[in-house]
């Protein structure tokens, strides 16, 4: 299956339910669970397995142009995961995104899109 970038899928929501402030939080959270659900795959492909899904939150918003995610988590060996994001032009339908995904204090990706598949999208 393949899946669709965090923002894109953000920015859906966002489009379609504009102008509400719980909308705003719907598509924030979804953005949350995308990203959530990109970080466990990618690392998961690099035999890096999580005790648990990670912790994401979106700190207040910028613009409506610009959304932050910073994630938190434990490999099974008990190494910290860190994961901060950005997505820039996140209210149009280009966003461009960023990823940075340490563990246990190691860089192990740097991408603009997270998740299976996200590498064979035209961006």
């Amino acid at each position: 299956m393949r899946r669709v970038p965090a923002v894109l899928l953000a920015v859906l929501l966002a489009v379609t339910m504009s102008g509400c402030k719980v909308m705003q939080r719907i598509s924030d959270g979804a953005y949350r669970n995308a990203v959530t659900d990109g970080v466990v795959d990618e690392l998961k492909a690099r035999g890096i397995e999580l005790e648990a899904r990670p912790t994401c939150e979106s700190p207040g918003r910028e613009s409506d142009s610009v959304v932050r995610v910073g994630c938190t988590a434990r490999t099974t060996t008990g190494e910290p995961v860190k994961v901060e994001g950005v997505a820039l032009n996140a209210d149009t339908a280009d966003p461009r995104e960023s990823y940075v995904v340490t563990v246990g204090g190691r860089e192990v990706l740097r991408k603009d899109c997270l998740g299976l598949g996200c590498d064979q999208q035209n961006r």
